[in-house]
Parts: structure tokens; sequence; C-alpha cells
């Protein structure tokens, strides 16, 4: 059963990402690209429902849908991809498999004049950034050259010029090719004031969000009082029991609010438009899928980047340290079921998976922790522990993750890109381990590896920030490493 719960999750949040981020670059029906993502997990699952996870997968069926489904995924989104014609709009800029920075409904270039092109060079500075040669695209103006100044001086000087003369008409952006050469793109402004919203939806709703959020509040409840030991039978008979999941519903509820909080009062610092943060509620499993916010308007530079990616994770973890701790303070220690050794397992979770939750049981429990035991997880606990999970999953440096955001910001696109189908090697390899894993190595396998950039994407990060960039890397590997043997022999586990 626990099987069939994970793939209905998988599909859920399979269908959400592909609805939200393919949707809009191919016509291809969603639902098949779904089916075909959701093949290698459901052959899996059905050999682990058969067979048992004692007995190991046929390298055929291990491989052989974990390389065909990629390739049919990529082949079923190109052939849906809307075609262009000699006076259509291309949908992607694509010279020298530079990225595509504007997305993808943004308004076609107008052409300029022989005259305007003249001004957009004297935007140029010699000594600031030698420009050699404007190449004109469907969406964009590329300007290329050499660049003589400090990164940071050249976008501003050169976007204020740029300004002066089209005044909000093109949106400067300032990135680097694939090869390292940074170069200029001038691409038109869907916030001009003489263009129309493109979204007249209002940017924040907080009746909606207040909705989601009380909803949510009632979900996770109900789940909560199930993690404390309520049954249906129980609960239906004494409705006052329902307090019971209480600890479970507020612990897990502040965890993820104060995360994406994080994430929006960052965004609002660089004056970035997002929205309010929004709940999943699910009437099972943990209650949530968890809570989102949109950003509307694009990053300006790669420190608000970071900033704003490495703000939910920071926040979310400051806040889930003394909620775990105090969850596990109110713990029971139990035997380990060597029939059950998942990590969904609250009633007998066995600590010594994560190096870091094995630390701060061990701090909570003392001498009640000790070799062969585990941990039946109080309801407080169980939020703290999925909080540490939820960190984990987002500081994966991948894509649009927190932590594929981080990567770009301290390294660059390309370097990040490359950090990111390693991780996904890894995870893969973990989730062939622990079945538990599954989840993650799909949901990263068909992330976008490409990062959207920022507008000023070349200028580097500063030390302070790129130690807080090793940081979270190191909570990362601290959450997923399990307790080497030294170490449990001194924790005495």
């Amino acid at each position: 059963m626990e099987i069939w719960l994970l793939l209905i999750i998988i599909g859920f949040i399979t269908y959400y990402l592909l609805q939200r981020h393919v949707a809009k670059i191919t016509q291809t029906p969603i639902w098949l690209i779904w089916l075909v993502m959701m093949i290698f997990p459901i052959i899996w699952g059905i050999w682990w429902q058969v067979y048992g996870e004692d007995k190991p997968i046929p390298p055929l069926l291990l491989f052989g849908p974990f390389i065909l489904c990629p390739l049919l995924y990529s082949w079923l989104i190109q052939i849906g991809r809307p075609k262009t014609g000699a006076n259509e709009t291309n949908t992607e800029i694509t010279p020298n498999n530079e990225p595509t920075p504007p997305p993808a409904n943004t308004p076609t270039v107008r052409p300029i004049t022989v005259d305007e092109e003249k001004e957009l060079r004297d935007c140029f500075p010699w000594g600031v950034y030698y420009l050699q040669q404007i190449d004109y695209r469907p969406q964009a103006i590329l300007c290329r050259g050499k660049l003589r100044a400090v990164p940071e001086v050249a976008y501003k000087t050169i976007k204020e010029n740029v300004e002066k003369v089209f005044d909000d008409r093109f949106i400067v952006l300032f990135q680097e090719s694939l090869q390292g050469q940074p170069f200029f793109a001038l691409v038109a402004n869907p916030w001009s004031k003489t263009n129309q919203p493109l979204d007249s939806q209002p940017l924040n709703r907080p009746l909606f969000a207040l909705s989601l959020l009380l909803i949510t509040l009632f979900t996770t409840t109900v789940i909560g009082t199930e993690i404390s030991g309520v049954t249906p039978q129980q609960l239906e008979a004494n409705h006052s029991l329902i307090l019971q999941g209480l600890p479970y519903s507020l612990g897990l509820i502040t965890i993820l609010g104060i995360h994406e909080f994080s994430h929006y009062l960052a965004a609002v610092y660089y004056k970035i438009k997002a929205t309010l943060p929004y709940f999943i509620p699910i009437p099972f499993f943990l209650g949530t899928f968890g809570a989102f916010i949109q950003m509307k308007s694009p990053v300006p530079h790669r420190r608000a980047l970071f900033d704003v990616a490495i703000a939910g994770p920071l926040g979310g973890f400051l806040v889930t340290l003394p909620l775990l701790l105090w969850g596990l303070t109110l713990s029971q220690t139990a035997q380990i079921n060597p029939e059950n050794t998942s990590l969904l397992n609250f009633k007998a979770l066995d600590p010594r998976f994560s190096l870091l939750f094995a630390v701060l049981s061990k701090i909570a429990l003392g001498n009640q922790l000790s070799e062969g035991v585990a941990i039946a997880l109080h309801p407080l606990a169980v939020a703290g522990y999925i909080g540490l999970i939820v960190t984990a999953l987002n500081l994966m440096p991948v894509g649009q993750l927190d932590g594929g955001h981080i990567v770009h910001a301290m390294f660059g696109q390309k370097t990040g890109i490359i950090i990111g189908q390693l991780t996904r090697l890894l995870v893969f390899v973990l989730a062939m381990i622990k079945s538990e894993f599954l989840l993650w190595a799909i949901i990263l396998l068909f992330m976008p590896l490409v990062d959207n950039p920022a507008l000023n994407d070349v200028t580097e990060l500063d030390n302070k920030r790129d130690f807080l960039g090793l940081f979270s890397l190191a909570l990362l590997i601290s959450i997923l490493l399990p307790v080497p043997a030294a170490i449990a022999q001194w924790l005495s586990l």
C-alpha cells in the first residue's frame, strides 16, 4: 500500500510540474508526456509490490526505462514545439546555445531604425564594453563585444545609457554565453508604459492565500490526529480529539510558512514582484504538498538570486531546529523493526539514516538512544523531521530548486548545469539503495536543468555569500549522509 501511495504522490507532483513548466513550450498533450514520465516508477512499483524490496530489479527493468523515458520525453516535447515560419516569431533565442532570457510570452522586439542603431552603439562606451557586433533575433537584440570594466559597473552604465535613449522600451540583460563570453541582450519590456500588462490577475490575493492556509491547517490537523494514534472511529465518537493533531499541523505550517515568507521578504527587499505564499492542502499523506510563491518580475542580479534562494531554506531550518529538538524530547524510544526500516515509519524511525538527525536525536534523548534503538516520533517531532527533509529537498542543486539557484549564483549558469546533472545521477543511485528517494530521483530527473538567469548574470558574489552557499551545501550533505561507523560508535548508536 505504501508503494502505491508513493506513486500517487509522484503522479500529482509530476503533473503539477508539467503543467507549470512544460505546457508553455509544447503542444503535445500533457497527459501523454505525464504517462511517459510515470512508466518507470510504475514498473518499479509493480516489481516491489510483487517481489518485495529484497529481490533486486533486473538490470533491463532498472536502467532501460531510466534511459528510454527521458529520450521519449524530449522527443514528445520537441515534436510539439510550435513551428515558426518566415513571418512568425520564434519562441527561443539560441545563438551559440545561449540560454533564453525572456519568458515565452515576451512581446516581439520592434525593429529599430538606422538612426536608433547608431544611438544604441553610442550607449556602449569603448572603455566599458567595446561593442563589436549587433545581432537581431525575433525576441531580442544581442550586443556582443569585449568587456573592459568591472561587470557591475558595465551593466549599470549601459543600462542607464539605454534607458536614456529608449526609456522603458527594453529590458537590458547582461549574461555569459556557454563559452564564457559576456554579452548584452535587449528584450521588449512587457511592463512598458506603452504595452498592455501581460497578466491582469492581481499580484496579491490575501483572501485566497488565507483560505488555502485555513484549509491546509484543517487537513494537516486531521493527519496529525492519525499520527498521534487517534483512529477515525475514536475521532468520530469524540471530535475534541482532533486537538491532538495541532502540534503536528502548527509545527509543519510554521516551518513551511517561515520558509516561503523568507523567500517573499527577500524578494520584496530587492523590489521583485512576488505573490504571497500559497499552501497546497491534500486530504491524505502529510496533509499538504507544501507551499510556494511565484516571482512575477526578473531578478536584478546574481546577489539577489542568491539571497532570495537561500533565505527560504535558512529561514525554514532556523525554525525547524528548535521545533525538532522540542519534539524529540517529547518522543519515546522503540525497538527497530527489521521488516520496516522506511523513512516514513514514524513509530520506529531509525535515526542513523541521517548524520544531522542522529546528532539532534542524541542531544534530545541522551542515553535513552543507544544501539538498536529507534524513535517513536511525537507529532511535533514528525513536523520537525518533515521540515528537515523539505530543507534537504529544496537545497538540491538542480534547476529551479533553491539549491539550483544557489549554485547558479555562486558558479554561473554553465557550472550550475553540470552540478545539477551530477546531482541527478547521485540521487538516482541513492534511490536504488533506499526506495523512499525514488520520488526525489523522479522530480530531479525531469526538472529543467537550466535556471532562469538574472538581468545581470555576470557579476559574481562576494566572499560572505560564497561562504553561506558552501554552508547550505554542507547542510544538505549532513542531512542526507548516513551516520559513519566511527561517529555511530562515538555517539553509542
